[in-house]
């Protein structure tokens, strides 16, 4: 499965994944899947650094190509109130968004 079909999957079902970015090894709850630039990119709550769970969320972007190690994990996670699915970045770039109603 391709480092996409995982994402694509991943915010379908509301599955975290682990990955490592920047050598730093990362649990993530991605939201959604953009284009920037002709370049592919994810945005999605941080809940882990290094095997360390995170008290301050942060919702960062990352560059696809950057994602390395990707995994899918059984744990869900819920929609967290700091992403902005209507925000300018995303618009005329959204690929693929999670669903307030799915799950």
């Amino acid at each position: 499965m391709t480092n996409n079909q995982l994402l694509l999957e991943a915010i379908a079902l509301k599955k975290c994944v682990t990955a490592v970015y920047n050598n730093v090894a990362m649990k993530l709850a991605p939201h959604i899947l953009y284009s920037k630039h002709s370049a592919l990119f994810v945005d999605a709550v941080i809940l882990e650094k290094n095997g360390e769970f995170r008290r301050e969320k942060k919702l960062g972007a990352f560059h696809l190509s950057g994602l390395n190690d990707l995994q899918l994990t059984d744990q869900l996670f819920a929609i967290d109130a700091l992403f902005e699915p209507v925000a300018e970045k995303y618009q005329d770039a959204m690929l693929f968004v999670v669903d307030a109603d799915a799950g």
